[in-house]
């Protein structure tokens, strides 16, 4: 969830907004049938959400040091309310309320508490033979800052002050490591030797995860999170994983110390910590771990209270389905018998042996039969559109809410394991080259017989309830006709009812963001993580050379050629980067015999340009970049790398 500075756009549409849409009747109703479904009066998760309690931060409100709000429950009050709004899928709602409940809680007395509802993950600490272990400090400094101070004042004040032996990195994804810097400073953690341990190949994943596709899957995460939305009954209610991002400085820490893939015992601060590698499954860097002495079982987020993403709305390389069924089982077999807590990175924890080996059996079932029910249907035909619409929710689904599709859902997780195994394409030439969104849309306007008619087709599948049928009519008429407010307006009225339905948090999110977009009613706001020095430094040089050459401009750069040796004294390294045929291609290590310009700059000045704190020309004038060579084939080579626009459209052309 690493993700770049980013402005929320402003629609060059200046159509007047329209308001949203109550439930209609056809929602309603489904809020009616899926409520009939499902034990929605069940009180046992709220049993467990609220177990333990023993302090909260005020209001849940977090500030930054310059006053900037981090983080603030206020505007969620109305998940007060125990009924259901008509606008809210009644099984979200239930989940929403969940994630709600937020504070200091003791999960095993006097030695494990957790931090939970002040970022989108959660915080345990425990007690080590001396001092504190803690696992996964949030996203941001801010929020893992204030958070340690909750449990410094709260139960230090009662055992006495005692200092942090080690942090562990359950995973690879920046919203269980990058607070770290607001409970150690990289200092502390040399002077007091504070181990820090992580998954093998944490450090690469970790830093290298976003930064080539970051830019789109920071967009496309400004819908699935909600974030261009406003709390409320008919905005954003949750993500389903947990409320929401903070909204502070997301930094790094190298780990001293990785788990190897073969898992393993490590005693840290006089405990015994067995552990389970998961990699390849939620993250590509992930761990398992058991406390035998607390029978504790921390399944990191392999295993929480919803079906996760087997591939993320806002992006990623597709995860291994079977894999993480298996995963599962392995701790199923491995400590399911003896584990009498068992806690995640998200959620509340589940108490008592036969409820642990439960869950985690039934969390085990719904991804084995996503996984499977995708390759019977594919095996047998079924192509990328057709298998949710052909699979009915797992058995398990029915009965126990945390399998239930409040963050991955069974439809958009089936269609992941397809591309995995098969690819985008579904087989049929008709699909192989189509013609493209805007291209397609005119021609099925004409179709129509013009706009009017296509519009009328769109408002008549709405009146039907037809939700699906009328998004694939006017998303055509907005295409062909961006401008058309009419065809907007329908549009976002059909995106609010199917959000109003979601049960997926995420789909919810999406869905009224994109509505709110074709009104122009999103919030103009800034999205507030930043990356802090400590991540940025972090990212290997390598890397930050491919990403530089995502950016390239082959078109414009067609005909240049040459060769820009790239010195970086204070890291010791070097980068040669090769250009001709409209390809950049840098070479890692490489110091070329007769480069076209030689540029030598320090790794920490490179790190002040992707922080924004200087740019090339203000370094070049002060001397902190020196260029050998044909400095005039430098400078053209470098002004063909013009930046994305953050901005860019996602739901209109």
């Amino acid at each position: 969830m690493k993700r770049a500075l980013t402005l929320i756009p402003l629609l060059l549409w200046t159509g007047a907004a329209t308001a949203q849409d109550a439930a209609s009747e056809a929602t309603r109703a489904a809020q009616v049938e899926l409520a009939k479904r499902l034990a929605l009066d069940d009180r046992a998760d709220f049993d467990n959400a609220t177990r333990g309690k023993i302090a909260e931060i005020a209001d849940g409100v977090i500030l930054a040091k310059d006053g900037r709000t981090v983080w603030d429950r206020r505007p969620y009050d109305f998940l007060n309310r125990a009924e259901a709004p008509d606008t809210v899928n009644p099984s979200l709602w239930r989940q929403a309320r969940l994630n709600a409940v937020h504070g200091l809680f003791e999960v095993v007395p006097g030695k494990i508490w957790q931090l939970r509802g002040y970022d989108i993950s959660v915080m345990t600490i425990i007690r080590g033979q001396t001092g504190w272990i803690i696992v996964d400090p949030l996203l941001s400094e801010e929020a893992a800052a204030a958070s340690w101070a909750l449990f410094a004042r709260t139960v230090e004040a009662k055992t006495g002050k005692r200092p942090i032996k080690a942090i562990l990195f359950s995973h690879s994804h920046s919203d269980h490591f990058g607070g770290v810097g607001g409970i150690v400073t990289a200092e502390q953690v040399k002077a007091e030797a504070i181990r820090i341990i992580a998954p093998h190949g944490f450090s690469e994943e970790a830093t290298s995860e976003n930064i080539l596709a970051g830019n789109a899957m920071s967009r496309r995460a400004l819908y699935m999170f909600g974030a261009i939305l406003p709390p409320g009954p008919r905005g954003q209610v949750d993500t389903g994983l947990g409320p929401k991002l903070s909204s502070g400085t997301i930094g790094y820490m190298e780990p001293t110390e990785v788990v190897p893939a073969t898992g393993g015992t490590l005693s840290i601060d006089g405990l015994a910590f067995e552990f389970l590698d998961a990699g390849g499954t939620e993250a590509p860097a992930e761990f398992l771990f058991y406390i035998p002495a607390y029978k504790a079982l921390h399944t990191t987020e392999v295993v929480t209270h919803n079906l996760h993403n087997v591939l993320t709305l806002r992006g990623a390389q597709v995860r291994d389905a079977l894999r993480w069924s298996k995963v599962i089982d392995a701790a199923l077999l491995k400590w399911g018998g003896e584990a009498e807590v068992a806690l995640a990175s998200h959620h509340w924890p589940t108490w008592d042996q036969p409820a642990v080996a439960a869950w985690l059996t039934d969390q085990r079932d719904a991804y084995r039969y996503v996984h499977d029910r995708t390759l019977f249907l594919a095996n047998r035909g079924a192509t990328l559109h057709e298998l949710a619409d052909q699979t009915a929710e797992a058995p398990v689904q029915g009965r126990d809410f945390s399998t239930r599709g409040y963050y991955g859902t069974l439809n958009h997780n089936m269609k992941a394991i397809y591309q995995r195994y098969f690819g985008w394409w579904d087989g049929n030439p008709a699909n192989f080259n189509p013609l493209p969104p805007e291209d397609s849309a005119a021609k099925y306007v004409a179709l129509a017989g013009g706009a009017d008619k296509l519009l009328a087709a769109g408002r008549a599948a709405n009146a039907a309830g037809d939700y699906r049928w009328a998004a694939e009519l006017l998303n055509k008429l907005v295409f062909a006709q961006p401008a058309n407010a009419e065809a907007r307006a329908a549009l976002a009225s059909t995106y609010d009812q199917l959000g109003y339905q979601a049960e997926s948090g995420a789909w919810r999110n999406y869905y009224l963001a994109a509505a709110a977009t074709l009104r122009g009613t999103e919030s103009d706001v800034v999205t507030g993580n930043g990356q802090s020095r400590s991540f940025v430094s972090a990212i290997p040089t390598a890397v930050f050379f491919d990403a530089l050459a995502t950016r390239f401009d082959a078109a414009k750069g067609a005909s240049l050629a040459g060769t820009f040796q790239f010195i970086l004294p204070d890291s010791r390294e070097a980068v040669a980067v090769v250009v001709s045929g409209g390809v950049e291609f840098p070479r890692y290590g490489v110091t070329a015999a007769a480069p076209t310009a030689t540029i030598t700059i320090d790794r920490a000045t490179l790190d002040d340009v992707m922080l924004r704190r200087s740019d090339f020309a203000a370094l070049m004038r002060s001397g902190k970049i020196r260029i050998d060579g044909d400095g005039a084939a430098f400078l053209s080579w470098f002004a063909l790398h013009p930046a994305a626009d953050p901005r860019f459209n996602i739901v209109v052309p």
